[in-house]
């Protein structure tokens, strides 16, 4: 059977699919936090109801994400020790700190998260309730950053010796800040809030576009594209820096995502294009000595070809279309926030115009694909290394005949949690819509004054 063949790619197309799906609902357990506590904050600070509602709806559907968080990510756990046995054997010991860590931030959210959501309406000082929101972002922002010191360690392994085959010499701290690190974690956490303020803004702009001209709806758009632009330009900038950081550190991947072949300085950047077996490419975009410029701020910059790598350690070339896909939608995420943002100021602009409100709502599963292309070019690209010059994937994966099977009952357990999620979460806010909130909290005002 196929399923008992290949091993190795049965658990690499098993951990693609949990990862893959797990990040779905990991970044946006990262992304929103902030923007319910932004939400409050305005709500207090301008006494406005609205955003005080924005941040208690969300705080509600942040829950259910939460829950199926915590499922995929223990089965992303438990896919590390069956399928990925003998990395976990060597390099285990180095990255358990930041896993432990991780584990701690993720109860530490939980608990004040369980805490905030009791506490509605409990405390006479609304800032009160608003500071519980604190924890939940700072727990929240410290899973991403220990689980992403671990996706780095595979990039850029340092902190243990091997000596005969077998790891001494242990340093957490040091395997946890490694080169890879800032560019990375940095890369990841403001993705997160990018990819929650475009997910939540295209909510509000899909009920404007159906008639819904809601005060609150507005306002949820307004503030969503005004975090989005700021976290916008984050990215671009950190996108640069990491660029940057592949140009030193693992250049084979930065040359494979531009199909860069000649060891050149005033190297183009190429964007788009097909490939042929003879690595010809045509149809592509070139850009006089972008790439230069991206790995080392300079056209002079000299950049490493492909032709300098030995065949067995290039990754597959396909990565260069998940790396400009990442950077399309980047910038187009960019671009219609800005735009919003700016139209929305110019007060004789109609911002919420129907051509740009179906951006802002494209720009919500747009966001969602270019996290998933991100990582998809992070993990391809380092290929085929597990852990970067020191184990091969080969090397690390399980050789039992089962993962066949294991593929099989976890793609029906996700579709089971996906169509759940979704079931659930349309039914909690259709039964509960904006208007009736805001009806039942001006009862419930005046009934108190």
């Amino acid at each position: 059977m196929f399923f008992e063949n290949d091993p190795v790619l049965l658990s690499r197309i098993l951990t693609y699919l949990t990862l893959g799906f797990h990040a779905i609902f990991a970044t946006i357990g990262v992304g929103i936090p902030i923007m319910i506590a932004i939400a409050e904050w305005m709500g207090i600070k301008r006494n406005d109801p609205h955003y005080t509602l924005l941040a208690r709806r969300w705080a509600r559907g942040f829950v259910i994400t939460v829950a199926i968080g915590v499922v995929t990510g223990t089965a992303m756990g438990l896919q590390l020790s069956l399928l990925w046995p003998n990395f976990m054997q060597a390099a285990g010991h180095t990255i358990g700190l930041p896993m432990f860590m991780e584990v701690f931030a993720f109860f530490f959210e939980a608990i004040f998260l369980g805490i905030y959501l009791y506490t509605w309406d409990r405390f006479k000082s609304k800032m009160r309730h608003f500071l519980l929101v604190i924890p939940i972002v700072i727990g929240a922002t410290a899973s991403a950053f220990f689980i992403t010191t671990v996706n780095a360690f595979m990039n850029a392994p340092q902190g243990f010796e091997i000596v005969n085959g077998v790891v001494t010499n242990v340093n957490p701290i040091e395997a946890m800040f490694n080169p890879a690190t800032p560019t990375k974690i940095s890369h990841v956490i403001i993705t997160c809030y990018l990819t929650a303020a475009f997910v939540l803004g295209a909510i509000a702009a899909v009920k404007i576009l159906r008639g819904n001209k809601s005060v609150y709806h507005r306002k949820a758009l307004h503030m969503t594209m005004v975090a989005g632009a700021v976290f916008a330009v984050g990215t671009a900038v950190i996108g640069d820096l990491s660029g940057k950081y592949l140009h030193e550190y693992q250049p084979e991947k930065l040359a494979a995502a531009e199909w860069h072949f000649e060891t050149e300085t005033e190297a183009p950047l190429i964007l788009g294009g097909i490939i042929n077996e003879d690595n010809e490419i045509s149809y592509a975009l070139e850009i006089p000595y972008a790439l230069s410029i991206l790995a080392g701020g300079t056209p002079d910059t000299e950049v490493i070809g492909l032709n300098e790598f030995p065949e067995e350690d290039l990754p597959p070339l396909f990565v260069h279309y998940f790396f400009d896909l990442m950077v399309f939608i980047g910038m187009y995420l960019a671009a219609v926030s800005t735009l919003f943002v700016v139209m929305n100021w110019k007060k004789t602009w109609n911002a919420f115009n129907k051509p740009l409100l179906i951006m802002v709502a494209a720009g919500g599963p747009l966001a969602i694909v270019a996290m998933e292309s991100g990582w998809i070019f992070a993990e391809v690209g380092r290929q085929p290394w597990i852990l970067n010059g020191i184990m091969r994937t080969s090397e690390g994966a399980t050789t039992s005949g089962q993962v066949g099977l294991m593929l099989i009952l976890f793609a029906l357990l996700y579709t089971v949690l996906a169509v759940t999620c979704i079931g659930v979460l349309r039914k909690m806010f259709k039964r509960n819509p904006v208007e009736r909130e805001m009806y039942k909290r001006e009862i419930q005002n005046y009934e108190v004054k």
